[in-house]
């Protein structure tokens, strides 16, 4: 995942800049950095914040930053942004989201003769890739727009050059980008609108699937048109957005509130409490409790000061480290209690068994009703840099041990009504040691959220594709 954050002003941006890319900082726990284009130039600053927070890192610096217009990026891919030199003249780049073919697109460039300067472990880096596809374009806004028809993945971008700040969201929106402006007339584009609220601006509009826009001194002007498509990544309102943020209108907290009522109406346990694991859990526990009038109760504090999101860093270790480190167990609240634990997901199980349910056995809890506000993840993203290996999911070791090892056929155990399905849920129950399990119905997480489902990218359940077309993907990689 990433967090972007952009800012144009008429004097210095980077204090702004700073508090609007720290805002973003749930997205990301691996690597951050801000650019700035001012009287002197193009300036840059990447850092390794994998064992400190961002603020730390750049709560200083940031003043050596001068410039009117700005980006920023918390991410946990490659060291971003990069700045350019090309035929456009000089820029910086920021993407949110994955290129999942990037191997394929850099031997098509490679064949062309160009060169790689920034690699990782993973091979060329892909913010690098980006902007050397955009460059096989007659301008930016030309490259900008090819891509999309060359790229499996996604990419929602900003670009920073003399003129003010490109910005363009992902092709079929599954990663949002949001405008907005102060009373001084200055605009900020960011991933999560939340980060507008403190720092005094309001939302001017948010950016549609495939649009570009260029934000300046004058204002901001759409460049292209939208497109008619949208797969928006639902997971963003179940996990991995700000509850205060909105996407499409539609507000993290409430869909998360509208999950645990789902969750409730369709339950027939009688618990003592009910309560989420924190953070991304706790608003589907509100909903849950306020559906079921059973009383809310947090049994797990957050020691909130450097510790993220367990889910966020790319090895196990660290993840459950993270886990072990930052949830402690209330045993006040916990003990001879029948509890409803509301989990936004359950992903690989691992801390969840381990650092979770543990605790609270261990605290003297009577009974845990785990309930997860969405579906078993079936499928890796191929559209952001989250899960990254089918073995790392409970409900694939599930199916593997059930088939004796076999690969099987998805369809019985996708369909929530089938036997297969259910014997997978009691297997995810028993390896994580709880008294009952029970997940989202895909129907009520798609209600949950208010959208049409044909909007909606469900890839993580259903393994739906819903890409731009293979041939037409191809034809543009022979023009490269």
């Amino acid at each position: 995942m990433s967090g972007l954050c952009g800012v144009v002003s008429r004097n210095e941006c980077s204090e702004i800049l700073l508090f609007g890319t720290d805002y973003h900082s749930h997205l990301g726990s691996q690597r951050a950095g801000m650019a700035v284009y001012g009287p002197d130039g193009f300036k840059k600053k990447i850092h390794d914040i994998s064992q400190a927070q961002f603020k730390s890192k750049f709560g200083e610096i940031y003043q050596e930053l001068h410039g009117s217009f700005g980006i920023g990026v918390i991410s946990d891919t490659d060291p971003q942004p990069l700045l350019i030199h090309s035929r456009f003249g000089q820029y910086a780049i920021a993407m949110a989201g994955r290129i999942e073919n990037k191997e394929e697109l850099a031997k098509a460039l490679f064949v062309r003769g160009s060169v790689f300067t920034e690699t990782t472990g993973r091979g060329v880096n892909q913010i690098e890739l980006l902007a050397k596809l955009i460059e096989t374009g007659e301008n930016f806004v030309a490259g900008i727009k090819s891509i999309y028809s060359l790229i499996e993945g996604s990419a929602s971008i900003l670009l920073l050059t003399k003129e003010g700040v490109y910005a363009a969201r992902d092709g079929l929106g599954r990663t949002p980008l949001v405008l907005g402006e102060n009373e001084n007339g200055e605009y900020m584009v960011c991933t999560e609108s939340s980060a507008f609220a403190n720092l005094g601006f309001r939302t001017v509009k948010e950016l549609e699937p495939g649009e570009i826009v260029l934000i300046s001194e004058k204002g901001f002007k759409t460049l292209v048109e939208p497109g008619t498509r949208k797969k928006i990544c639902a997971f963003l309102w179940i996990y991995t957005g700000y509850p205060a943020s909105s996407y499409e209108g539609i507000n993290v907290q409430c869909v998360r509130e509208n999950c645990g009522r789902c969750l409730a109406k369709r339950d027939n346990v009688k618990p003592d409490i009910v309560s989420g694991v924190p953070d991304s859990g706790l608003g589907h526990a509100v909903g849950y409790a306020i559906e079921s009038k059973v009383p809310y109760r947090p049994v797990l504090a957050k020691y909130t000061p450097g510790y993220g999101r367990s889910y966020i860093p790319p090895n196990q270790a660290i993840r459950d480290h993270v886990a072990k480190m930052k949830l402690i167990p209330i045993p006040d609240v916990i003990k001879g209690n029948r509890i409803v634990l509301c989990e936004d997901s359950i992903v690989r199980g691992t801390q969840l068994k381990n650092y979770t349910v543990s605790k609270l056995v261990n605290a003297g809890v009577k009974e845990i009703h785990l309930r997860s506000a969405c579906p078993p993840l079936l499928f890796t993203c191929k559209y952001d840099a989250s899960t990254r290996d089918l073995e790392e999911l409970i409900a694939r070791r599930a199916i593997r041990s059930l088939e004796g090892g076999l690969d099987a056929k998805l369809d019985k155990y996708i369909d929530l009504s089938s036997p297969e399905h259910a014997r997978m849920v009691e297997w995810i129950r028993a390896h994580l040691g709880i008294t009952t399990l029970r997940y989202q119905l895909l129907d009520d997480m798609i209600e949950a959220i208010g959208l049409p489902r044909e909007q909606l990218c469900l890839h993580c359940w259903t393994g739906e594709e819903s890409g731009y077309q293979n041939d037409i993907r191809q034809l543009q990689l022979n023009l490269l």
